[in-house]
């Protein structure tokens, strides 16, 4: 906001920016009109035991190095929306993708078998009590 009046100009703008303010107001008002913001977690809740969730993965070899297709989380009622591998986003990612260690899936799904999944992966402090004993 420049100025807040009950007759603003935007002719001193305009004419040292060369720039259509008033265009650009009106165009980014239709944008959000036509595609507004959404909450993705919202609009992928609608439906009772399905939800949205990030997957590290990790400890998980029935993912891990496999294409999507191979995973078969498709089966489980799992689709990833996206992947991110080292700050690159891979939106939509097709079947011959390869799910790397460290990549986080963009999962949406049946909640129990989200929880499911997670819980797969071994964990770090059984490895070390039975490094102890």
């Amino acid at each position: 906001i420049m100025e807040v009046n009950s007759s603003p100009g935007l002719e001193g703008i305009e004419g040292a920016s060369k720039i259509d303010v008033a265009g650009a107001i009106i165009d980014e008002l239709q944008q959000q009109v036509l595609f507004p913001e959404v909450d993705l977690h919202q609009r992928l809740s609608l439906s009772a035991g399905y939800g949205i969730s990030d997957l590290l993965v990790h400890n998980l070899p029935e993912i891990e190095n496999k294409t999507l297709r191979e995973t078969k989380l498709s089966e489980r009622n799992i689709q990833v929306i996206s992947i991110t591998r080292h700050q690159t986003v891979i939106p939509n990612p097709r079947g011959e993708v390869v799910v790397e260690p460290g990549d986080k899936l963009l999962c949406y799904g049946e909640l129990r078998e989200l929880r499911a999944l997670i819980k797969t992966a071994p964990s770090t402090k059984k490895k070390k009590k039975a490094k102890k004993a």
